[in-house]
């Protein structure tokens, strides 16, 4: 499906040690086309650990000047990448969201929703970020960005990584821009939110809180009002 939007791409997928036979369907497909290109893990990692074995793979090439992250299974649509290409000419990050100008997720049961949208709430009230969906993990990177980025600093997996990769761009000055996308839930996928990851993104978030000063000076829209909160974040540029 990538490649019949965009034929000029190459695709990089990380396996580490599926049992369903997936790595040695891509060691067919990978030796039948030099467009895609298999990293095998010899154990089950997280999700930066993979990610961030992709984006090194990707930028040791030295020939591309985007990478995109998204989900193998299905979840994420190839029809939005031309939309993050043309993004990408004035943004070092775009974020796929699942929340930017109302809600766009088929396939989740309620609670999995509203944990997912209370905890973008809570990040982007304590970060004070003007970002919808933290935990997309649908996204355009420039290559220069993850260049810039000391990738062996991080540490976090699954949506903590997602958010984490959000919390350095913004400290070192990159362009943030989130676009409109439908997420799309593969039926019959476990529910990876458990209580342990929540208690552990809550208290790491409390970490990468923004200045008490700027915290107190926006105490006024830390209601869950999520619209007024971004439009005055926004404009604020004493960052």
């Amino acid at each position: 499906q990538i490649f019949a939007y965009q034929p000029e791409f190459n695709v990089i997928v990380v396996d580490d040690k599926s049992p369903d036979g997936t790595g040695d369907i891509l060691d067919r497909m990978a030796a039948n086309d030099n467009r895609i290109h298999v990293i095998h893990g010899t154990s089950k990692s997280g999700l930066g650990t993979a990610c961030i074995k992709g984006f090194k793979y990707a930028l040791s090439r030295g020939d591309a000047d985007y990478i995109f992250e998204m989900d193998g299974d299905g979840s994420h649509s190839p029809e939005f990448l031309r939309d993050f290409i043309q993004a990408s000419e004035d943004y070092d990050l775009i974020i796929g969201s699942r929340y930017y100008n109302g809600i766009r997720v088929e396939g989740w049961n309620f609670r999995s929703l509203v944990i997912s949208k209370l905890a973008n709430i809570y990040i982007s009230r304590i970060m004070l970020r003007p970002i919808w969906d933290f935990t997309s993990g649908f996204r355009c990177y420039k290559s220069k960005m993850l260049e810039t980025i000391n990738l062996d600093q991080i540490k976090s997996e699954g949506y903590l990584f997602q958010i984490e990769m959000i919390h350095r761009s913004f400290k070192q000055g990159f362009r943030i821009i989130e676009l409109p996308i439908i997420f799309r839930e593969k039926k019959n996928r476990y529910s990876k939110i458990s209580e342990n990851n929540i208690s552990n993104t809550f208290w790491t978030v409390l970490k990468w809180h923004a200045p008490i000063r700027k915290m107190i000076r926006y105490r006024s829209i830390f209601r869950f009002q999520t619209r007024p909160f971004f439009t005055r974040i926004s404009k604020d540029q004493n960052w």
